[in-house]
């Protein structure tokens, strides 16, 4: 049995990897468990699975749930600190990374040093430290398997290699989001319920915001380069409403290798939980004969600025990235809380951007010094803005 620990396991992807264990009794043996403050599902699950470990958001929330599992011999703790203890404890083979944002990455590069293989869902790690995180994983002999459906179905279309050998170019897909045949006025006037309505994925409050700005497509771009080591200029991306193909490699011949299935996340992560096997998921098989019609188009650029914004931190580097990245999260934050407007999102990026002066990244405290000034920078024009 592999042993997992699963970081964030009340959220979208955390909910469907235990689905996944569940239907695979034999295979996987749940041993740490962490998540934020939603400590009424982490005690069913603690209760079902059995982990060794918890961890929560903070110490009251330890408290309680330490009380609440008297005597079922779980130890829990909580914070950074508790994330990081779940990601190495000593029995985990594999750390299904599904966190969302910028907390994920110490516990991620924790786990690395630990030889533990990830399963990655948790995409804002990559984007801030893509290059420390590849290089340690390489150094360390740890596999990172990609649970993103997008990066799922370009690994599968490689063959599971990395480096762009034979490679012309990666096409990511993107359904465009609920808001993509929008005006720019009407863009203005989306409201976070709005905008947490995906048409084809059910999401988490952050990614679902993302894929409405089209910023998770950016986000995928950086995370797309460090994982398969293929240069920005060629990644291309394409919006692809049915959500049926979820990624695409053409190869120097010509051919391309597309991944297509429906759009369920159990897929993609029980192919990373199960690397090289496959599983035998029961669930419905995509009928090729009612796909009537399957449509591509080049994103907006101008509508959506935020996969500019993407690609320039990408063109940059260094600690550009970082800065991108967690501007993002706190524009998010206010626009979920009714601070800003749905179009100030990239606003509220580009200003924090502009502002900062890129070095090179060369240890991941520069990242999290990056974060840390972006944060403060995108709240200060936050304030500013919403006035």
């Amino acid at each position: 049995m592999k042993r997992l620990a699963i970081l964030g396991s009340t959220g979208s992807i955390g909910v469907n990897t235990l689905d996944i264990v569940e239907r695979f009794k034999g295979e996987f043996d749940v041993v740490a468990l962490s998540a934020g403050a939603n400590v009424p599902l982490l005690r069913k699950q603690v209760k079902k699975f059995r982990p060794q470990l918890v961890s929560v958001l903070n110490r009251e929330l330890a408290q309680l749930l330490q009380n609440d599992l008297r005597g079922e011999g779980v130890k829990v703790v909580y914070g950074e600190e508790g994330l990081i203890l779940a990601a190495t404890f000593p029995e985990v083979e594999m750390v299904v990374s599904a966190v969302v944002g910028s907390v994920g990455l110490l516990p991620l590069l924790a786990a690395i040093e630990e030889g533990k293989d990830i399963a990655l869902a948790n995409k804002e790690s990559m984007v801030m430290a893509g290059e420390i995180v590849i290089k340690r994983a390489q150094e360390k002999g740890v596999n990172i398997l990609p649970i993103d459906s997008e990066h799922s179905a370009i690994f599968q279309a490689l063959g599971g290699k990395r480096g762009g050998e034979g490679v012309r170019k990666i096409i990511l897909t993107a359904s465009g989001g609920p808001f993509y045949s929008l005006s720019p006025a009407e863009l203005k006037k989306v409201s976070p319920q709005e905008a947490l309505a995906h048409p084809v994925w059910q999401m988490g409050s952050k990614i679902s915001v993302d894929s409405a700005t089209l910023m998770n497509k950016g986000l995928e771009v950086i995370e797309a380069h460090w994982l398969f080591q293929v240069p920005l200029e060629r990644i291309e991306i394409l919006i692809h409403p049915e959500g049926v193909i979820h990624s695409m490699v053409e190869y120097v011949d010509s051919s391309i290798i597309a991944q297509l299935s429906i759009p369920d996340m159990r897929i993609p992560i029980a192919y990373a939980l199960s690397y090289p096997r496959r599983l035998q998921v029961d669930l419905p098989s995509l009928n090729l004969i009612e796909l009537s019609n399957l449509t591509f188009t080049p994103p907006d650029y101008e509508k959506f600025p935020s996969l500019r914004l993407a690609y320039r931190a990408l063109e940059v580097g260094g600690t550009l990235p970082a800065v991108l990245n967690a501007a993002n999260e706190m524009a998010v934050e206010a626009f979920l809380k009714g601070r800003i407007s749905f179009d100030q999102i990239p606003q509220v990026v580009d200003h924090t951007m502009s502002g900062h002066m890129a070095t090179p990244l060369e240890g991941v405290e520069d990242a999290l010094q990056a974060d840390r000034w972006a944060r403060a920078k995108a709240q200060d024009f936050i304030q500013e803005v919403s006035r």
